[in-house]
């Protein structure tokens, strides 16, 4: 299993009983609501990844000239939630068919990608991706990435749990709580 890089810290510990899945799909606060609810899920850290600077501010990811993308970092217990279920919630609480975006979020930090660490959740990406497209929940071809798992970079502390925090700001309930209202109503027999 792979360690979580966390910024200006040692190297994050890991629930060795967990496992860990790494997602983008636009604004990292909307993934960070949604899968904080769900059964199962450990932890959730919102971050970086997919680029080629360590320790890059939000600010720089925010320039689109890092390679990253704003990420979740998942931990789960497979014997509670299964990646595939996890992958499920990921297809349906973010449009994965546009190019760099997510609604207003413009810009390649906001790419739908899916770090695999192995060849069994690289496999379960490309089965909940086809299944996703076979599904036609979306129109459009699906432009999620999927690469290979490198190092996260855990975002600066105001991002961690800001739909929680601050819900009362527009953003968040114009765009971070109407996918928590979707994941609900799709997933309520799946919440904590």
């Amino acid at each position: 299993m792979t360690t979580a890089i966390a910024v200006g810290a040692a190297p994050a510990k890991t629930d060795a009983a967990a496992d860990t899945v790494t997602l983008g799909g636009g604004c990292f606060w909307c993934l960070e609501a949604v899968f904080t609810e769900l059964k199962g899920v450990t932890k959730v850290e919102s971050g970086y990844a997919g680029g080629h600077v360590a320790n890059p501010t939000y600010a720089q990811v925010s320039d689109g000239n890092t390679g990253h993308a704003e990420v979740v970092q998942i931990s789960f217990d497979p014997n509670v939630v299964t990646l595939d279920t996890i992958l499920r919630a990921y297809f349906t609480i973010h449009d994965p068919t546009t190019l760099n975006r997510q609604g207003n979020d413009v810009g390649p930090q906001y790419r739908s990608v899916a770090f695999y660490r192995n060849d069994a959740q690289k496999a379960a990406i490309e089965k909940a991706i086809k299944e996703t497209a076979d599904s036609h929940e979306w129109s459009g071809t699906i432009v999620t990435e999927v690469v290979p798992f490198t190092v996260f970079y855990k975002a600066e502390n105001y991002h961690q749990e800001y739909f929680k925090l601050h819900g009362e700001q527009p953003y968040c309930q114009l765009v971070v709580a109407p996918k928590v209202a979707k994941f609900r109503k799709k997933f309520h027999d799946l919440l904590k």
